[in-house]
């Protein structure tokens, strides 16, 4: 059985701005025995298209959904969970969370500290930049929303401002052929989570500058100053009406430029060891992110400049209905591979729960695979950790 707080695909529905497209190219949306089979695969979906999508898959699939079940809380019972819903209680044996990372915006507690006057926005209130008033924005993070927003917002005709710590910086064509097909080509994508010397800090990395459009353009720091977006430093602060600023850009650029050098050599290295792949296009390098000539150290948020903030600052998964004790201290849920710290206990769609591309649609078939095969094994009476 499966339960939806919402109807089928609620998140898409319902929390996301207006514009907003898939990163991953149409050919990558696919889900086990089902895929997308229209006739722009290199395109990229827009919200109402996903929708259609997982819906479609839903029916297809016949899978039992409850639509219209908000679960209020799961304690452990003799041999398995209670399950509390909006709709009555439920026991089970085993239990697969499958809400996600993305449940509520990760807003910095320095926002209690912003001027009253300044209208505030994060990713899941956030439209059109018809929601906002006239004047200056202040976007605060450059990951994939943050840049999508501050481009949105400065074509709206209102002047922007980004503050950027860190970020993963990729193109989105290389060599010819769109960057996330050379992820999934190369392997890497497919490096599964107990192959990754830093796992902690990998499941942490901000998703990567890019953007689906039909037009496949790369969006990154250099597109945004070029059409005239104000870049400044990791929002440190907010005193006395200002808004302080970390002056560490140029390191931040030199950093995320490194990294994307070095995944592009991991794809060259791939090219050359497939050398049958005769369309690929040459090697090719991108200009360095450029440092802006000046850059402030703060602003006045009280002087009118400002007159909105929208929070990029990533998301937090939502466990306050979990009555299980399997969460460390930072609120985390403790897992090895999606098989969580309670038996009969799972986790699916995390990041890089036990792959890479575990967070994107077609990362969920081979990581729903594995932890079938162990929820099976624990249902059977024997459930050996993989």
């Amino acid at each position: 059985m499966v339960l939806e707080r919402g109807e089928v695909a609620n998140s898409w529905r319902r929390e996301r701005w207006d514009s907003l497209r898939l990163l991953t190219p149409n050919w990558q949306s696919r889900l086990p025995g089902y895929r997308y089979d229209g006739r722009d695969p290199d395109g990229f979906m827009t919200m109402a298209e996903v929708v259609e999508f997982v819906s479609r898959f839903a029916a297809l699939s016949a899978a039992p959904v409850r639509t219209h079940t908000t679960v209020t809380s799961v304690t452990p019972v003799d041999g398995g969970y209670r399950v509390a819903t909006s709709n009555g209680d439920l026991r089970c044996r085993c239990l697969v969370l499958a809400s996600g990372a993305c449940n509520l915006p990760s807003v910095p507690a320095l926002e209690q500290h912003v001027p009253s006057s300044i209208a505030r926005f994060n990713p899941m209130s956030y439209r059109n930049p018809a929601q906002l008033p006239e004047g200056g924005v202040l976007v605060v993070g450059a990951s994939a929303t943050g840049v999508q927003l501050a481009c949105e917002i400065h074509q709206s005709g209102r002047p922007v401002t980004l503050s950027v710590g860190e970020h993963v910086r990729l193109p989105r064509m290389y060599r010819g052929r769109d960057v996330l097909w050379w992820m999934e080509t190369s392997g890497v994508w497919n490096q599964r989570y107990d192959e990754i010397d830093d796992l902690t800090r990998a499941r942490g990395l901000p998703s990567p500058q890019l953007v689906g459009t039909p037009e496949r353009a790369t969006l990154n720091l250099n597109t945004l100053s070029s059409i005239g977006v104000r870049l400044v430093g990791r929002l440190a602060a907010v005193r006395d009406g200002r808004a302080l600023f970390s002056g560490g850009l140029r390191n931040q650029f030199a950093l995320a430029d490194l990294k994307m050098d070095r995944l592009l050599d991991t794809f060259d290295e791939w090219a050359r060891a497939h050398p049958r792949n005769a369309d690929i296009a040459a090697p090719e390098r991108f200009e360095p992110t450029r440092v802006p000539t000046s850059s402030p150290l703060h602003l006045d948020l009280t002087s009118g400049e400002i007159r909105s903030i929208v929070w990029a600052t990533g998301f937090r998964p939502d466990y306050s209905w979990l009555g299980v004790p399997v969460l460390d201290r930072k609120g985390h849920l403790r897992h090895e591979g999606g098989i969580v710290d309670a038996p009969g206990l799972y986790a699916i769609g995390l990041p890089i729960l036990r792959r890479r591309k575990s967070t994107f649609i077609h990362g969920a078939e081979d990581d729903a695979r594995d932890i079938v095969e162990h929820l099976a094994g624990h249902l059977a009476g024997s459930a050996p950790l993989k």
